[in-house]
Formats: C-alpha cells, sequence, structure tokens
C-alpha cells in the first residue's frame, strides 16, 4: 500500500473494494479535488453500473497499472468523497485483506462488515415527470387505466421515489408502468443519495466564559449577581466551566430566560456540542472486590504480563475449569496493557454475556470502556466506535464483529470461551474472529489470549504442538469441588411408566429438593417453541416450512407455527392439510413447553424463560439476569444462552434436558459440541458455597461425550475424539472447504455443481486432496433453495486455496455461476 510525501505528485486512481460478491477491485479516476484530500482507508461514493456504491479505497496510484490492459477513457470519475478523516485504519485494512483472501471472501464485503451497521451510503431510485408528461396528462386526464393514475400522482408530487410506488401501486406494476412511460420520456428517473443512518448527536451547552478561578466571589466579584444567576455559575463551576443546556435548567431551577441575561452580560455562552451516547449510561456497576490470585492464577497472569511488557507477539490457550477466576486474570492483563499505553479488546461469544463483563469493566476501568454489539441502536454503535477510533477508549468489549474495532496502539485480545461457534460468520463474508484475533494480534505484536473449560479441538492441538503457550487452572476458586454430575436413562423411565417422560421423577425430586432449601436453579434444553413439530396421526404427514426442508416448530405464546432458518410463519392447521385427518399432534417439547409444565407443577416458584423468542425487547435479558442474580427468580429455564459465563453463587441444581438431539446431527463435531455444552451448563452450579448438582437426562448414557461430561474430564474427552479425528481424516488433522452451490431451480443448481466438480478434479490431478460429492446438503433446501454440497479435505491450507482458486477460475471459464456458489474454509458447520 503506497503512501504519497508531502511534495509528490497527487494520485489520479483510487483502486477501491467494493461491497459486492466479487473478490477483485476497481479503479476509478479522482478529480482534482478528490486528489488533493482523498486518503488511504477513506470511503468514496462511485457508480456501478446503474447505481451508486460506497466503496473503500485500498490504494491510491499516479498511473495506470499496466497490468489491467484498460484504456484511462473507460475508467469512470469516482463522485463524492464521504470521509475527511479515513474510517479504516491501516491496521484495519490490513486484517481484512488477510481476511479476504485466507477465507476466499470479498475484501469489499468485509470491509463492510467491519464498520457499525448503518455507515454505507445508500442510493434510491427518484421518479419525476417531464413538461412532455403533464402535456401528454392534459390530454388524457379523463382515463382511468394505471398509467394515467400514475402520471397524476406525479404530477401532484413532483419526485417520488420507487419504492413509495411500489407501495402505492404495487412492485411490479410501477416499474413496467415506468420503464414504457421513461421510454416515451414522459418521466426522468435519477439516482439520490439517501442520508447515512448514523450521525453524530448534537444537544445544546453552556459554558462558563473567562473562567480562571473556581470560587465565584473572587472571579465574578465585579457583577451583581441574584440568587438564581449565582446557582447557575456555581454549577457550572462544579461541573469544570461546561454542561447541557437542559441539564442545568433542571439542576438550578430556573427557566432560559436567567441563562439569557448571563450571556448578555458576556458570563456564559450557549453552544451546541457533540454528545455520545452511552449504552451503560444507566447501567448498575457492580461493587469492587479486592481479590488475591491463586497460586495457579499468579502464574497464570505472570506469564501473561512478561509477553505484555516485552511488547511481542504471543499467544496464551487460558485453560481453566468453570470457576477457576480466568476473568480476574483478564482484568489484570487489560490494567497492565493500559499501564503500558496499549488498548485491550475482549471478545466474548453472546450479547447475553456483554451486560455482565461490560458493567464489571467500567466499574474497575470507567470510561475508558466501550461496547460492541448488535443490540446497540445504531446511534450507540456508531459513538462507541469513533470513541474507539479517537483513543478515548481503551478497553472494548464485544461480540464477533468487535474483532474489526478500531483499536489505537493494540497490546491485548481476549477471546472467552474460544471454542463457541457464535465466533463463527455463518454467512457471507464468511470469518473466525477467534482466528482473526490470532492473526491481529501477530500484526500488531501484540498478546492474545484464548481462555475456554473448554478448548475447541484445534485450539488444544494448536497448543500440543507448541503454537500458543498453554496455561493452567485446574482448581476452582477456593478449592471448591466441580458440581456432581449424573447421567438419567431415560430408557428406564419409559420401561417404569410406559410412556415418554418430559422430566425424570430424579429430576422433579431434586427441583423441590433444592428450592425447599432455598436454592436455585437451571433447567436447560437448546430447543425453543412449544413443541418440536406438529404431525397427523392418520396419514403420518408433518408440517414442513414451504421454503425448507424441516418441520415447523409450534410457539404456543404466538399460536403461530415458525421456521427457525427462514421465519416462515403459518397458522396452525385444525385439520391434516393432506388427508384431512383431525388428529393433529404436536411432538417433541421447546423451552416453552418445558416453562409450561414447571409452573403447573411447581406453582410457587418463581420461573422466568431464557430464549431468543422470550429476550427479543431490549433490556429485558439483561432485567432477568440481573433479578436472577438477586434471587428475586428461583428457576431460569432455557437455551444455550444460559449455559455461558454467568456467575450465580446460589444455583445449586441444573437439569439437562432432551441431550441426544445434539449428538444426532449430521456433523462431525456434534460430540465436541455436545460435550461443551454440558460441560459449561455444569459449571454454572456449585459456584458458590453451596454443593453443585447436574442431572443429565439421555436414552444414550453409554455415549463417551455424556461419559467424559458427566466426569467433566476435558483431556480424557480430547484423547477419545482426537483419535476419531484422525483416523476418518477431518480438522486439526487436515484443511477443510465446504462448498455449497444453491439455487432455486435444482437442475440448475445439479449443473453448476457439476461443473465444479470437474474443475477440481483437473485441479487435483496429482491427488494431493479428497474431493466428496457433491450430494444433498443435511439441509438439503432451505430459503427457498436447493443446496448441493462439495467437501474437500487437503494435507494443509496452502494446497487447499492453490486447488480451489485453479478451480473457481477455471469454472468461471466454463460458464459456471459463481453467484451460486459458496466457499467456506475451515467451516464449524456443515449442515
Amino acid at each position: 500500500m503506497p503512501s504519497f510525501a508531502v511534495n509528490s505528485p497527487l494520485p489520479k486512481f483510487a483502486e477501491l473494494a467494493l461491497p459486492l460478491p466479487m473478490r477483485q477491485t476497481f479503479t476509478y479516476r479522482l478529480t482534482p479535488n478528490l486528489q488533493e484530500n482523498v486518503k488511504m482507508g477513506a470511503r468514496l461514493l462511485v457508480p456501478f453500473g446503474k447505481r451508486n456504491l460506497t466503496g473503500y479505497v485500498v490504494e491510491l496510484h499516479q498511473t495506470l497499472d499496466e497490468a489491467l490492459e484498460i484504456e484511462e477513457s473507460q475508467i469512470k470519475d469516482a463522485l463524492e468523497l464521504l470521509d475527511e478523516d479515513p474510517l479504516l485504519t491501516e491496521e484495519i485494512l490490513r486484517l481484512t485483506n488477510w481476511a479476504a483472501d485466507y477465507y476466499a471472501s470479498s475484501w469489499g464485503e468485509v470491509l463492510k462488515a467491519s464498520l457499525p451497521a448503518g455507515m454505507n451510503v445508500e442510493t434510491e431510485q427518484i421518479v419525476r415527470i417531464t413538461s412532455n408528461g403533464r402535456d401528454e396528462l392534459l390530454k388524457v386526464s379523463t382515463a382511468k387505466t394505471a398509467k394515467v393514475q400514475l402520471l397524476k400522482y406525479l404530477a401532484e408530487h413532483e419526485e417520488v421515489s420507487m419504492r413509495e410506488l411500489g407501495k402505492e401501486f404495487g412492485a411490479s406494476t410501477a416499474q413496467r408502468i415506468i420503464r414504457d412511460l421513461a421510454k416515451q420520456h414522459w418521466v426522468t428517473t435519477f439516482l439520490r443519495n439517501l442520508a447515512s443512518k448514523t450521525k453524530p448527536k448534537r444537544r445544546k451547552a453552556v459554558r462558563l466564559l473567562n473562567q480562571e478561578s473556581r470560587v465565584v466571589s473572587q472571579e465574578l466579584k465585579p457583577l451583581i449577581l441574584n440568587q438564581k444567576q449565582e446557582a447557575i455559575i456555581q454549577i457550572l463551576i462544579e461541573n469544570e466551566g461546561e454542561i447541557g443546556f437542559a441539564e442545568l435548567l433542571e439542576q438550578a431551577d430556573v427557566s432560559a430566560s436567567v441563562l439569557q441575561t448571563l450571556e448578555k452580560r458576556g458570563v456564559v455562552q450557549t453552544f451546541v456540542r457533540e454528545v455520545f451516547r452511552d449504552p451503560l449510561q444507566d447501567a448498575k456497576l457492580p461493587k469492587l472486590n479486592d481479590f488475591e490470585l491463586t497460586d495457579g492464577q499468579a502464574e497464570a497472569f505472570e506469564s501473561i504480563k512478561t509477553a505484555l511488557d516485552s511488547s511481542i507477539y504471543q499467544a496464551f490457550l487460558l485453560f481453566g475449569i468453570t470457576g477457576s477466576g480466568k476473568t480476574e486474570i483478564y482484568i489484570r492483563a487489560m490494567k497492565t496493557a493500559l499501564d503500558n499505553g496499549k488498548s485491550s479488546l475482549m471478545l466474548v461469544p453472546e450479547i447475553s454475556l456483554t451486560p455482565v463483563f461490560s458493567r464489571r469493566l467500567r466499574a474497575v476501568f470507567g470510561d475508558e470502556v466501550a461496547i460492541l454489539h448488535s443490540s446497540l441502536s445504531a446511534g450507540e454503535r456508531f459513538d462507541e466506535w469513533r470513541r474507539i477510533r479517537k483513543g478515548s477508549a481503551r478497553v472494548v468489549i464485544g461480540t464477533r464483529s468487535a474483532i474489526f474495532a478500531p483499536l489505537v496502539n493494540a497490546g491485548l485480545i481476549i477471546v472467552d470461551e474460544e471454542h463457541d461457534g457464535s465466533y463463527r460468520q455463518q454467512e457471507s463474508p464468511f470469518y473466525n474472529a477467534r482466528d482473526l484475533a490470532v492473526v491481529r494480534a501477530n500484526f500488531a505484536k501484540a498478546v492474545v489470549v484464548l481462555g475456554s473449560a473448554t478448548p475447541s479441538l484445534e485450539t488444544f492441538y494448536n497448543s500440543e504442538q507448541g503454537k500458543y503457550t498453554l496455561l493452567t487452572l485446574p482448581n476452582r476458586i477456593a478449592n471448591r469441588p466441580l458440581a456432581k454430575a449424573e447421567l438419567v436413562d431415560m430408557r428406564t423411565v419409559f420401561r417404569e411408566h410406559g410412556k415418554d417422560e418430559v422430566f425424570a421423577p430424579e429430576l422433579l425430586s431434586a427441583i423441590e429438593e433444592a428450592h425447599a432449601k432455598g436454592e436455585q436453579s437451571i433447567i436447560l434444553l437448546n430447543r425453543r417453541g412449544f413443541s418440536q413439530f406438529v404431525l397427523c396421526r392418520g396419514c403420518g404427514e408433518s408440517i414442513k416450512c414451504r421454503n425448507c426442508d424441516i418441520t415447523l416448530t409450534f410457539h404456543r405464546r404466538d399460536n403461530v407455527l415458525m421456521c427457525h432458518y427462514c421465519g416462515f410463519r403459518a397458522k396452525v392447521p385444525q385439520k391434516c392439510p393432506l388427508c384431512d385427518s383431525k388428529f393433529i399432534y404436536f411432538i417433541g417439547e421447546g423451552t416453552e413447553q418445558l416453562e409450561d409444565i414447571l409452573r403447573r407443577k411447581f406453582s410457587g416458584l418463581r420461573i422466568e424463560r431464557i430464549d431468543r423468542d422470550s429476550m427479543s425487547r431490549r433490556g429485558k435479558l439483561e432485567g432477568i439476569l440481573q433479578d436472577f442474580s438477586e434471587h428475586k427468580i428461583d428457576m431460569l429455564v432455557g437455551t444455550q444462552m444460559l449455559a455461558k459465563g454467568h456467575d450465580f453463587p446460589k444455583v445449586t441444581l441444573v437439569g439437562v434436558v432432551s441431550v441426544d438431539a445434539g449428538l444426532a446431527l449430521p456433523d462431525f463435531r456434534s460430540a465436541e459440541r455436545t460435550f461443551q455444552l454440558l460441560t459449561q451448563v455444569a459449571g454454572r452450579a456449585g459456584r458458590g458455597d453451596l454443593p453443585g448438582r447436574v442431572l443429565i437426562q439421555t436414552f444414550y448414557p453409554e455415549h463417551y461425550a455424556l461419559q467424559h461430561a458427566c466426569t467433566q474430564s476435558y483431556e480424557n474427552f480430547y484423547r477419545e475424539e482426537v483419535r476419531f479425528r484422525q483416523k476418518l481424516s477431518y480438522p486439526p488433522f487436515v484443511a477443510l472447504a465446504s462448498i455449497l452451490v444453491h439455487h432455486t431451480n435444482y437442475n440448475y443448481a445439479f449443473d453448476n455443481a457439476a461443473i465444479l466438480k470437474e474443475c477440481l478434479q483437473n485441479a487435483n490431478s496429482q491427488r494431493q486432496a479428497r474431493i466428496l460429492g457433491p450430494a444433498p446438503a443435511p439441509l438439503a433446501r432451505l430459503k427457498g433453495e436447493h443446496r448441493l454440497q462439495i467437501l474437500i479435505k487437503a494435507a494443509n491450507r496452502k494446497k487447499l486455496r492453490e486447488l480451489l482458486d485453479f478451480a473457481l477460475h477455471e469454472a468461471q471459464e466454463k460458464f459456471c455461476d459463481l453467484k451460486t456458489v459458496n466457499v467456506e474454509i475451515d467451516p464449524i458447520n456443515l449442515l
């Protein structure tokens, strides 16, 4: 990436990455005004086809690259510079470039994903009636045709967006009529830039003028002030000479006229200032306690501190059992980084964990803390991002996309619960924030700490290979024992009762016993809704989503059937749509049904449910977790959102229902995910002074993942699972890529998959990789599209990328439609 000296010729051309699914950059000419102001990392509005797009400047040229083989006359002019100061730092440009190359993604799409939502300028098509159109309208004004009605609408409104016309006349009808009218020159169309959704927030404020003293009587002695005026000045002095206009009037209990009088006398000045929206403004901060590190914590922290003080890249795996005190090590490492003049970033897997950590970090670091996650409003996220960019926030906590936070002088990156699948972006552009954290730390010569009680197999394998330094915390704080875990054989329960039971008698007894002692419990079922699917017992038909090859889930609260993949909703049928039978049954249970059963069985308990359906309203999740921590709630029922990171000392019982569903998934990681989920949720019990108990209901108690989760022995599970992976050639022993070919027309998808398979085989002439498929994906139809899957297993990532690059290039030459192809490197989900 070239830089230009002060006296060097100005750049005439800019290389832009555009947010399109295309792995290339585009060259645009810079007008003289743009040449003087454009910088690397800035955004430019540029024409692309019939629309305008926001592009990201990734390179500047004084001459055209000869390799482009394009005439200067064919180069289009950039339209507008959107940033006085570039939004993208050199570090983020480098990181996103690496991510796009590694994950075979579009650089422009990765850059777009790296910025807060709403910062990209969008355009809309505007329609305006011409003078010829008005003349024509006078001739045909009495006609009742849709064309005439639309012309009348345009004549009344001057300029109208196509979106508005679509609402008024129907989208397809409006588009067809506008095309006809434009051909006759009765209307003209053009593109208009929409205002950015995110802007700085500005509020009226008041400042004290000529203030050198903090004592009213000395500073303003020559003035004769009344009581209200003195109150205003005193409040300003107490707030270091500046305060918000409305806040000042409220605190002084005066009208605006009192301020106006002081302003006329030159004592104060009203002005408009920028106000940062603070997501933690009303947060209840925890009390700070002094902790003395255990020997294990002290040893682990000292290793991290040594690396931080040396300003070198080093990667650590902090492998500590649940309740071993990893968070305290994180906080002390952040303090060390701040003392060294460096910034820190902490990634957490779920938004649900962010309030817990962010409040604690705010209590420790004050206004240095910024938060980044998708539940913030667009304005809050924009302001937090700008505080980070300016360096006024040097401790950042956030979810997956926070890996692109524009840190100033990054020194420490922490990935908590590094094994969690939430760090993987599951749609284009694909990336894994955990792996990008390691790469970013390497680029910045920073320290990265990957923390988990159940590390991913790849991460633990890397520690064994010496890529990461392993730090272990084998004991809980105060040597508290791990919760006692037991497997409940539901086959025995079925034989004894002659039918399926949602809850085993052992679990119901344990719930009653725990709450008789005034203790709390958590019940986990990793499935939302009331019933898993709806079945006709007349013909055996199950009601499926019209867009996906999966059954619809019944949600009783809304009395609706819902697809959890595409969001499709349908009414609950009164009879079978296939055979008209009235024998409709709801099969399987979800968290909504568990909550209903438990409320009926334990009417005296205060029970709340936590899942994606119940937590849709902003702030509700944080409120429930706060109430649970204060023992205003006795039991939480929910999905895996309950399994991670929470610390509730009075929880002594954890029950897990229907654990076998996760094991049955057609994915080589199903055993690992099940083990991790069970171990993590078991770690929520017995974290205080009271012992914990975990009951896991299963029809397959012999499975090794359940056996090792019951003893909470990660090392034993790892040894058994890693042998399975090696034998069947799965990561970490091979580099894996999943290619999904998708289209609404099955034959079209199949033809493209066949071309791609042929090109892959041609590229694999020396048999350096195994190519499997194409075959229907486990979810063969999703969101209205048929899906065919090709898996590639290569000895290493270099050979994998060489194979992919060659095959994709050849496939494009053979007219394979690459828009139907999704390439995912290092997939964590093969569904």
